[in-house]
């Protein structure tokens, strides 16, 4: 189980190797998966909704995979490959005040109007107002962004200072399965839990 297990990581440390972008996004697709399904869990969700899992992998491959692939390269570009500490603490900060905000910002739009909005519309047959998004996230986003500015910096510090850049998204992507993780269970702990019985809805 061993060998076929580190046979397994050579063959993707290949793909990643050979095909990065597709490789990335492949990996944030299927650790989008694993943090949704964990929060399904710890929200109480009795039956796994699948159509809110494969909207989570959607946003995890076809955005947050690229992003994050194509900003540090960006970024690497920018402070040509330095690895010094002063310019780590200069993509850090970078880092923190340009997709950091801005990832948090969108994941909450596409979770309201989308993941939380196509719940309510396969029960209710409408969709979710824009304003009742617009108000929940004047309301929380600020408490995010602060919560994020808390954790994150320690994470992209290690990163940029001692993982190559070719695993540098992989590690961040590892990492925000936990954060999107206590995400969803933070901001998603009032959405709607569709028991067993269709007609009973629970509202957290």
């Amino acid at each position: 189980m061993a060998s076929a297990a580190k046979k397994g990581f050579q063959q993707y440390l290949i793909q990643l190797q050979q095909h990065p972008l597709r490789t990335k996004m492949i990996t944030a697709g299927v650790l989008s998966a694993i943090s949704d399904v964990a929060a399904q869990k710890l929200t109480g969700i009795q039956k796994l909704q699948i159509k809110r899992l494969l909207l989570k992998v959607i946003f995890g491959a076809a955005y947050l995979g690229p992003s994050g692939h194509y900003f540090h390269i960006l970024l690497d570009k920018i402070f040509k490959g330095k690895k010094d500490t002063k310019t780590v603490a200069k993509k850090v900060v970078v880092e923190q005040l340009t997709i950091s905000p801005w990832n948090n910002l969108l994941f909450m739009l596409y979770y309201g109007l989308v993941v939380e909005g196509e719940s309510i519309s396969h029960v209710f047959h409408e969709r979710r107002p824009w304003i009742h998004v617009k108000s929940k996230i004047k309301k929380e986003y600020p408490t995010v962004q602060y919560t994020a500015w808390s954790f994150w910096p320690v994470v992209g510090w290690v990163n940029h200072l001692y993982v190559p850049l070719q695993f540098r998204v992989i590690v961040q992507s590892v990492v925000a399965c936990f954060w999107y993780k206590y995400f969803l269970i933070y901001f998603g702990i009032k959405i709607l839990v569709i028991t067993c019985v269709p007609e009973l809805l629970l509202l957290f």
